[in-house]
């Protein structure tokens, strides 16, 4: 008795091509997997990032209320300003320095005098302490003269500052605050403009207490990170 032989016309069985879809449908699961993972990291570094700037403009903001508060009624009298970026400008030149000297005057003392303490002791409260990286004390020039000698006249001048204020401070104080304070020449490379565009001489001369965060920090961080990224 011959044996039949049946073929299923366009139904060839093939192990091989079973086995390799099978591996492609695992590779494309794979990969779903990874790219839900990464967008996953995507979106919680977002929300970091975001609960960042957050913290930041908290710590500002309550910073720059508690130090508009702690100043309010001596600003005038000391002609001085407090903007929301958290500088503290004193635009008297004739109470700070004589044209040309780096000693402090003696109006410029008394008003030390009184604003530094009440500044450390702002800075120094438990909601801000373990945020500040920097206490810049800067000082500016206006264009008169060389930029080099002024840069140098404006260092002094800073030096000098931050000399008499560590003499206001007890040694604890003090302790804490040389991993902070600063000073910081600058010449006139930040100088002050009218509104008509013109120089303004009189308030580029001046001196200027601000103060970093480490959420400042963060921020630049975040942004020198988003940067890199953008050039990959």
């Amino acid at each position: 008795m011959k044996k039949r032989h049946i073929e299923y016309e366009g139904r060839e069985e093939n192990a091989f091509s079973l086995s390799t879809g099978d591996l492609m449908a695992g590779l494309l699961f794979i990969f779903i997997l990874l790219l839900m993972g990464a967008l996953l990291q995507v979106q919680k570094n977002a929300e970091q990032d975001e609960e960042i700037v957050k913290k930041y403009d908290k710590t500002k903001t309550q910073l720059y209320i508690d130090l508009q508060k702690e100043f309010k009624d001596d600003l005038a009298t000391w002609r001085a300003t407090i903007d929301s970026s958290l500088c503290i400008r004193f635009q008297e030149p004739s109470m700070l320095f004589d044209e040309g000297k780096q000693e402090l005057k003696p109006r410029f003392k008394e008003i030390l005098n009184d604003f530094f303490p009440r500044y450390i002791a702002v800075l120094k409260r438990p909601e801000y302490r373990d945020n500040i990286v920097e206490i810049r004390i800067e000082g500016h020039t206006n264009s008169n003269g060389g930029y080099y000698s002024n840069m140098e006249l404006s260092q002094d001048r800073t030096r000098s500052v931050l000399q008499y204020c560590f003499s206001l401070m007890p040694p604890k104080d003090i302790i804490w605050m040389k991993s902070l304070v600063t000073a910081n020449g600058l010449s006139s490379s930040h100088l002050i403009y009218k509104k008509n565009g013109e120089e303004d001489k009189f308030l580029s001369r001046r001196v200027e207490f601000r103060v970093r965060t480490n959420a400042e920090k963060q921020l630049e961080d975040i942004a020198n990170k988003r940067l890199i990224n953008k050039k990959k």
